[in-house]
């Protein structure tokens, strides 16, 4: 039995792209603009095929054909900014917004399902003639469409970090499409700040590890990435270092190594890139490229691993190969 063949865009530092590589998707293409964000990908998957480059000179209609030609799945995260406070909330008039683009690959490509995730932002009223526009464009083309938010420590992540999901599936798939479960709030497969971390801020013989653990308890904040409009390698605004400062963490930037036997036991640790990437969902062994902001910015805006996978099961259990397009 084949595997579900995914084009994925906006692929960034691929959260998404490992999440459903690890649901069973086998990576037709990535597409992302960013160097170091492709340098990324290419460095964990050389056999991935990565189209560096801008979204909107992307030729949908070589991914097209019929059952095992073309492609079953296209997925992506556009960018964000446009539907954020830090982006003015622009929305379509904001040229980062390439909604219209991912539309238009959907119109060549014609995939048995798509995928796209945002910032909860996009649910705003303020949006509301924005996303009924997308609804009715799919239904046109044959889909059931659903917009639904997605909580990541729901899936295992332990960190505060809502996604708003469409997924939209053809007519006659889309009764077999549910949603993943979520784990409760007290679900013991959802860890801790101290859980995920303790290893990484200890590995280096800091005294106050242990009663750094007892404060970091709950689970994180939504981590902010930036964009290269805005935004560097800290942990977000005023609020969000407030609720880092909580859990005993320094959110004003990002540690080179965790804090040593000589950082003093009752002041704030900075978390390292390693660490933001496990609160992520990322393994230890996937490697971001570039310089500390661009690495952090692939971290911090990425789609967390195990959401992806949640998300990529429940498509893959809904498109049963052999299935006529």
């Amino acid at each position: 039995m084949r595997r579900v063949r995914v084009l994925e865009i906006c692929a960034g530092g691929g959260g998404q792209a490992l999440g459903l590589e690890q649901a069973g998707m086998e990576h037709v293409a990535l597409a992302e603009i960013d160097s170091d964000a492709c340098d990324t990908l290419r460095a964990n998957r050389p056999g991935w095929k990565v189209i560096e480059g801008d979204l909107r000179d992307l030729d949908g209609r070589q991914f097209r054909g019929p059952l095992g030609e073309g492609i079953d799945v296209l997925a992506g995260g556009p960018p964000c900014p446009p539907f954020t406070v830090a982006g003015l909330r622009l929305g379509e008039q904001d040229d980062r917004n390439l909604f219209q683009e991912a539309m238009r690959l959907v119109h060549e490509t014609r995939p048995l399902v798509v995928m796209l995730e945002n910032v909860p932002g996009l649910a705003q009223p303020r949006f509301r003639a924005f996303r009924q526009e997308i609804v009715l464009d799919l239904l046109r083309m044959e889909y059931r469409v659903w917009w639904q938010m997605i909580q990541a420590s729901s899936h295992g992540v332990p960190q505060l970090r809502p996604r708003y999901v469409l997924v939209a599936v053809k007519n006659h798939l889309a009764d077999r499409f549910r949603w993943p479960l979520s784990l409760p709030g007290s679900d013991p497969l959802v860890p801790s700040v101290a859980v995920a971390l303790y290893d990484l801020m200890s590995e280096r013989g800091w005294p106050g590890a242990d009663a750094w653990a007892l404060l970091a308890h709950g689970v994180a904040p939504t981590i902010v990435g930036g964009s290269k409009k805005h935004g560097g390698p800290d942990l977000g605004p005023t609020r969000s270092r407030q609720a880092w400062a909580r859990l005993g963490v320094n959110g004003g930037s990002i540690a080179n190594e965790a804090p040593g036997p000589d950082f003093p036991e009752g002041e704030m640790p900075r978390l390292t890139l390693r660490m933001v990437a496990r609160l992520q969902g990322f393994p230890d062994d996937w490697e971001f490229s570039g310089r500390k902001t661009a690495a952090y910015r692939q971290i911090g805006n990425a789609f967390p691993p195990p959401v992806a996978r949640a998300l990529g099961e429940s498509i893959v259990r809904a498109l049963r190969p052999g299935d006529e397009r």
